[in-house]
């Protein structure tokens, strides 16, 4: 399954789904949901790593260790 990212311009893979709820303050990343849900977000590596969530709101990693471990491989040049 492969989808592209939501952000505005960006053509790159999706690897995560965002979603939250605005009134508990919450935002969570999940592994790639099979479907893409209108009520949530598909982001690509680079969008997840520069992720920042609103001052006062809390960041819930929910995503599988096997991509957790993907996210934090060091990228080789070339």
């Amino acid at each position: 399954m492969s989808r592209q990212c939501s952000r505005t311009g960006c053509a790159e893979s999706s690897i995560v789904t965002l979603s939250y709820q605005y009134a508990r303050s919450i935002v969570w990343l999940d592994d790639l949901s099979a479907e893409r849900d209108p009520h949530s977000y598909d982001l690509c590596q680079r969008h997840t790593a520069r992720l920042s969530v609103p001052n006062g709101w809390r960041l819930e990693d929910r995503r599988s260790r096997r991509e957790l471990a993907y996210a934090a491989a060091p990228r080789l040049a070339g």
